[in-house]
């Protein structure tokens, strides 16, 4: 691989410390017609007016795998109050850094930042956990407080080259997932970079370098010091990414999942534990399968809390006997409440899971024996069909299902209708007795409020 003078791409600033790599055109992969028809406009437009844009981060990465990106992020030496003025069609947003974003036609945003600097990275004195930093900085800067080095190249489109500072095509060129920098010192500036690593190993099929990988399973307890919504937010991502299998797998390897979801740590230990990773796995493997989406076929969305309870399942299952156990009456109450109050203590309380959320888990896991006797005995009864949680507990069941060997789940039933991602999704009623008929609730006619998409709900309530 040829190292070009950095003055045939861009005019570095004068404080450059780290030497770059530029690779030209004939030496990578990727072309300007790969990118974004809106991010090539954005990219123009800072070009036209004197500044300096770079394609970077996952959309290098990914169009250098051969991949079609899902975002085309864009970085500049233009300070955000130069991007509104050059964008009218845009927003400020962010906190601990303010980002652009850029609305196109057909809801397309393209995302710009002005590049950062080090500081964060290179900090001397006593270790601290996620300090604050809103400073500008220089390409090289930003290049070195990226995460993983195979995210941290810059794609220009004046001389269609790739600028590397930290070693990232070589790396993308071995397969291998590498922390930029002390993996010590950067995993205990932000924990949650753990997450990530294990995160892009999974998506990308590659080797965690073994550096990172031992300085992972060092310092994995302090996840426990990141905000817990925001620790459930990065797991959400990886239950949506189409590799949560891979990711667990590797969550398990390295000692992250039982940090993580401490309610498995004593069924790992216990004689057992080899088939509650199996049945963990083999769920992941059903929701991978329905993530996957084909040319021409719709979006698919897994809601939320199917998700979670899907992550949830093989704990209920060994821990409550379920879907076998009897949950007709006052059992199916004594082991709502039961299963309610432990997702309290090891899920809601370590992830910020809001109190309707936790009823829709127990909801779904509760529900799971009503459906499996009701099917044992044929089709869904139509007592069943008419309870307003009916179609997702349904679809969870038939997850279980297929994680036991039967196929039963088609991603038809997960689809976003109209192609719209910001699906509604309806909030159950609280857990009712399962039986014939079921116990009646006090709302209207004997239903229980719920939210509903319905052009009937109002205000959450069911017309008669």
């Amino acid at each position: 691989m040829a190292e070009e003078p950095l003055e045939q791409a861009l005019a570095q600033p004068d404080d450059c410390i780290a030497p770059a790599t530029v690779i030209p055109e004939s030496e990578h992969p990727i072309r300007e017609h790969q990118l974004d028809r809106e991010a090539l406009k954005v990219l123009y437009r800072l070009r036209d007016a004197g500044f300096k844009g770079y394609l970077v981060g996952g959309g290098v990465r990914d169009l250098y795998l051969g991949r079609t990106p899902k975002d085309f992020d864009i970085s500049t030496d233009a300070r955000p109050g130069q991007l509104r003025q050059m964008f009218r069609n845009s927003r400020t947003i962010g906190r601990r850094f303010r980002l652009v974003q850029v609305f196109f036609k057909g809801n397309k945003i393209i995302e710009v930042s002005t590049l950062r600097s080090r500081s964060e990275y290179d900090i001397d004195g006593e270790e601290q956990v996620l300090p604050s930093n809103n400073t500008f900085g220089t390409l090289e800067e930003d290049a070195f407080r990226r995460d993983l080095t195979i995210n941290s190249l810059f794609y220009e489109i004046e001389h269609h080259t790739i600028i590397d500072y930290t070693g990232g095509v070589s790396d993308l060129n071995q397969r291998i997932i590498r922390v930029v920098g002390d993996p010590d010192r950067r995993f205990t500036r932000d924990p949650v970079r753990m997450i990530r690593v294990v995160r892009h190993a999974a998506r990308t099929g590659f080797i965690i370098e073994e550096a990172t990988f031992a300085a992972l399973q060092r310092h994995r307890e302090k996840l426990r010091l990141c905000p817990p919504s925001r620790i459930r937010d990065e797991i959400l991502k990886d239950l949506q990414s189409g590799s949560s299998r891979s990711w667990a797998e590797l969550c398990m390897s390295s000692g992250l999942w039982t940090t993580l979801f401490s309610l498995y740590t004593p069924l790992f230990e216990a004689e057992h534990g080899e088939r509650v990773r199996e049945d963990l796995l083999r769920i992941f493997t059903v929701l991978d399968r329905i993530h996957a989406q084909h040319e021409g076929e719709a979006p698919v969305k897994i809601p939320e809390h199917l998700l979670f309870a899907s992550l949830l399942l093989p704990w209920a299952r060994e821990r409550f006997g379920l879907p076998e156990t009897n949950v007709r009456g006052a059992n199916f109450h004594h082991l709502s409440r039961a299963i309610r109050k432990e997702i309290d203590l090891g899920f809601g309380e370590p992830f910020n899971v809001q109190r309707m959320a936790k009823e829709f888990l127990t909801t779904l896991l509760i529900n799971l024996s009503t459906f499996h006797h009701a099917r044992s005995q044929g089709d869904d009864p139509k007592w069943l069909k008419r309870k307003s949680y009916y179609r997702d507990c349904s679809r969870f069941y038939d997850i279980y299902l297929e994680s036991q060997g039967i196929p039963a789940v088609t991603a038809e039933r997960f689809a976003v209708e109209g192609g719209n991602e910001a699906e509604v999704v309806a909030v159950m009623p609280p857990v009712t007795e399962g039986g014939e008929g079921g116990a009646k609730g006090k709302g209207r006619n004997g239903m229980n409020p719920a939210f509903s998409s319905a052009k009937t709900g109002v205000f959450g309530l069911r017309r008669p």
